[in-house]
């Protein structure tokens, strides 16, 4: 049989101790957990080696050449369709 109480998920009971909690907390040790978390965040972060460092460098400038020539191209095609409709012809 169904039960007339609304099942609670665990995902919810975790979600409402930590909004509970936050309301106890207060500004000094919100600040302090602040500070505890951006720590343990940046103990995860893994600095790239030399020459990965270089891989990843080539890389985005590769793209960003790419990326220039290929607007470049864009533009002096949007560039000319403009001219050719306003009657100008091609622009120099």
């Amino acid at each position: 049989m169904a039960s007339n109480e609304v099942e609670t998920t665990a995902d919810d009971v975790v979600a409402q101790a930590k909004v509970d909690r936050a309301k106890r907390r207060g500004p000094v040790a919100a600040v302090a957990l602040f500070i505890r978390q951006v720590i343990g965040e940046l103990r995860k972060v893994v600095t790239p080696t030399r020459k990965e460092l270089f891989n990843y460098t080539g890389v985005v400038l590769v793209f960003v050449v790419v990326m220039m020539v290929l607007v470049s191209i864009l533009d002096f095609a949007f560039g000319t369709a403009v001219g050719y409709v306003f009657g100008n012809g091609p622009t120099a």
